[in-house]
């Protein structure tokens, strides 16, 4: 066992807003129990931000979004939200290449904002990674169930999840996370192939849509490409979305405003590129690759994403578009059955890669905060033959498990918008305050126009999360409420810059 070193803080703040300096952070990296392999390159990091955005969205929301806000115009609509999260993204790769570190924005939040901020933003990642993980696993289970079906197989009906109010279990959604959970535990490397293999097989699907797709377009389809502005009656209660119980203003449908109506659903389709600073610690050259990870692999999906909304409103009058497969069955609607199966099997294998990337990025953060003492100090030791976090990676597999076992994904889905859409607004904001606070830090990659684009992310970022149904924010508001009773009661204590501060004088 090595021993335990003081912890740095910045002297002038304590309390609930204590900062860990970047120094200790990138220090803390280098404990034997407590430091993570480096194997990770640029490739990697772009190969994990492509496999975890390019998911269902692709291949479900193009549709839904051009027959019921935007036509045609849905690809607009993806240009926009790919500029909201470019302009995060820029964020984060200052962050990740300034503090290498796992933890993502939990991390950067510890070095501006202070302990309790941290502690809410890691809280917060927690949730939203585990809930995304649990969603991605039952949706790639129906896909499964519905190929299997083809096939004449059918598994018993109490082992395919809740369906209409019946109590069931979904073994195939929580046999997929037990078994990522152990490719997880064996090593990064080991991830980063199996990753690669499935991105590619998803990758590959969505180009032949989109090559493919290309024969059969028809430009009649594309007129209007801005269908005529239509008003919508908007929810109740707490169906609402919070804009409309605040200001009274009701979200149109088409026409300009429908598109940016469509841009607030779509931005969703790119959540998870965020997640490869989460890998920071574990890459060779981070001040140089998290930043072409980041912004390179959010610059292919943005191109995918407009390509395969302009050809599937090309195959099909957006009108008549499916809202649950609108890929597969636009190719069905023009006779070909099997590039219809192609692109389901495609989405199938595609969500493998999107529970890993996400059960991987939860397993870091839990680690950041383990390795801080706000989590028990047991969950911080890496495994000593293969490196990784494995006691933080089999817990967090085991609950994910059972919660996509029994979970249903309609109400879920929300809280992980809801809390990607705080962790951007977070690090927006951090870059600004660790700007001013150590502008001496060197930074390979800085955000341009400071602080004018975090500014601007800040102000899209909550737009977004305006537009989201008020229940939504209650339950985001309960589960935060849950998390500062949890620090209160254990992190606040525990934490190591908490005992260094009382233990004496800063070590240096």
């Amino acid at each position: 066992m090595s021993a335990e070193r003081p912890v740095r803080s910045d002297r002038g703040r304590s309390g609930m807003f204590r900062t860990k300096t970047v120094e200790q952070s990138i220090q803390d990296t280098e404990e034997p129990e407590h430091s993570l392999r480096r194997d990770l390159s640029a490739l990697d990091l772009t190969v994990f931000g492509v496999g975890v955005v390019i998911g269902t969205g692709i291949f479900v929301l193009t549709g839904k979004v051009a027959k019921e806000n935007a036509g045609p115009a849905v690809a607009l609509a993806f240009v926009l939200a790919g500029i909201v999260c470019g302009l995060a993204a820029l964020c984060y790769a200052e962050f990740a290449s300034t503090v290498p570190v796992a933890g993502s924005a939990y991390t950067f939040s510890y070095a501006t904002l202070g302990e309790l901020p941290a502690w809410i933003i890691g809280w917060d990642l927690i949730l939203e990674l585990a809930l995304g993980c649990a969603v991605v696993a039952v949706g790639w289970s129906g896909y499964i169930q519905s190929l299997l079906a083809n096939a004449g197989w059918h598994l018993p009906g109490a082992l395919t999840g809740a369906h209409g109010g019946t109590f069931g279990f979904d073994l195939l959604a929580a046999v997929l996370v037990l078994v990522l959970t152990a490719i997880l535990v064996a090593g990064m490397k080991l991830s980063s192939r199996v990753t690669a293999i499935v991105v590619g097989v998803k990758v590959t699907v969505v180009l032949i849509v989109i090559i493919v797709g290309a024969f059969f377009i028809s430009g009649s389809n594309y007129q209007p490409f801005v269908p005529p502005s239509k008003g919508t009656a908007g929810g109740n209660g707490l169906a609402a979305p919070l804009v409309q119980l605040m200001f009274g203003f009701t979200p149109s449908n088409f026409g300009v405003m429908g598109i940016f109506s469509a841009a607030a659903v779509v931005f969703f389709a790119f959540i998870g590129f965020d997640i490869v600073a989460t890998a920071a610690e574990e890459t060779r050259n981070p001040q140089r690759d998290l930043p072409r990870g980041i912004l390179g692999s959010l610059a292919i999906c943005t191109v995918l994403y407009v390509a395969v909304s302009i050809v599937v409103t090309g195959m099909q009058k957006y009108d008549k578009l499916s809202t649950k497969a609108p890929l597969a069955d636009a190719f069905k609607d023009a006779g070909h059955p099997f590039w219809a199966g192609l692109i389901s099997f495609g989405a199938a294998v595609g969500l493998t890669s999107v529970c890993m990337i996400l059960l991987l990025g939860q397993s870091r953060v839990f680690f950041a905060m383990s390795r801080d003492g706000l989590l028990p100090r047991f969950f911080s030791t890496v495994h000593p033959r293969f490196g990784t976090p494995y006691r933080s990676t089999i817990l967090l597999g085991v609950v994910v498990a059972v919660v996509a076992g029994f979970t249903s994904i309609d109400v879920l889905a929300e809280l992980v918008n809801i809390g990607t859409l705080f962790a951007f607004v977070v690090v927006a904001l951090g870059v600004v305050v660790l700007r001013r606070t150590r502008p001496d830090l060197p930074r390979a990659f800085r955000t341009p126009f400071v602080p004018y684009v975090p500014v601007l992310s800040v102000l899209a970022s909550l737009w977004l999360m305006l537009n989201l149904p008020a229940e939504t924010w209650v339950r985001f508001a309960v589960w935060m409420v849950i998390g500062v009773v949890v620090y209160f009661v254990y992190g606040r204590r525990m934490s190591r810059v908490s005992q260094a501060q009382r233990s004496g004088p800063p070590t240096v």
